[in-house]
């Protein structure tokens, strides 16, 4: 489900317990693998009510089956492609009727897939717009009205350091996460008043899976450049990134809202 659960399994940490979040209905977008998978599995621990949203019906199977395993809280599952607004809706309103009202959305899907300068086509970057932007304000948009007839919400969006660094090859990326921290900024300002909080967080590299994969077979000399980089001599794992978002979700926050939360070990 996560990567490497012998790493994970080695970071040992006395994690924190949040009352407020019991009981609570949260949403994650691409919770199917890699640090979403993460998230879901960290909320159901908490004993939220968890249903999550991703494109792969198969790795969301075995995510439900895996988090049911680990916590004894079976999260609920739900097939969307994001880029289709009308299936992210129906996705989100298929996810209500079974959780109960959405107090905490993480909008975590996204894709930093490369590709060189010269072959980006207007097409494409559209597309990456829809992959890593678009779709985290329309599921905003979609749970807002449940969010504030609730008492409020939370609502966390997932950014990226690689545009603080200016990564190249992904300039289409680093454009629409560089743009989750204006978004979050102006949706925090304009449903402050209906008691729902908006923050960001911008992850280094973290080692899902599928980083982990392709810097193998792309460079494999990025696991030590980053380590070079970075103040905290420790690779990122899922895990760390869930860990921001329970905070940011719990009531332990309650006035914190409009920020991004870098957590890079000090890579930028």
């Amino acid at each position: 489900m996560t990567l490497h659960p012998e790493l994970i399994a080695k970071v040992k940490v006395e994690t924190a317990r949040y009352p407020s979040l019991e009981g609570r209905g949260v949403i994650v977008t691409g919770g199917g693998s890699g640090i979403g998978a993460s998230l879901v599995e960290h909320f159901c621990a908490q004993g939220c009510k968890v249903g999550f949203l991703d494109l792969h019906a198969e790795t969301a199977a075995a995510t439900v089956e895996a988090v049911d395993a680990a916590t004894g809280n079976r999260p609920v599952m739900a097939v969307a492609d994001l880029r289709d607004i009308d299936a992210l809706r129906g996705g989100v309103e298929m996810l209500t009727a079974a959780i109960g009202p959405v107090r905490v959305l993480v909008n975590n899907a996204g894709n930093d897939d490369r590709m060189p300068l010269e072959e980006v086509t207007p097409d494409y970057w559209d597309d990456r717009f829809d992959v890593n932007l678009r779709h985290q304000f329309f599921a905003a948009q979609a749970v807002i009205g449940q969010m504030a007839a609730a008492g409020g919400g939370s609502i966390i969006n997932m950014g990226s350091i690689s545009w603080m660094r200016g990564a190249a090859g992904l300039i289409f990326y680093t454009t629409a996460k560089s743009a989750v921290m204006g978004m979050t900024k102006s949706l925090a300002r304009e449903v402050g008043e209906r008691n729902i909080r908006v923050n960001s967080i911008a992850p280094g590299w973290v080692l899902t899976e599928r980083q982990v994969e392709r810097a193998k077979r792309v460079y494999q000399g990025k696991f030590a450049e980053y380590l070079e980089v970075q103040c905290l001599k420790e690779h990122l794992l899922p895990p760390d990134i869930a860990r921001m978002a329970l905070w940011l979700a719990a009531d332990d926050s309650r006035l914190v809202t409009a920020q991004t939360f870098i957590v890079d070990a000090g890579a930028v």
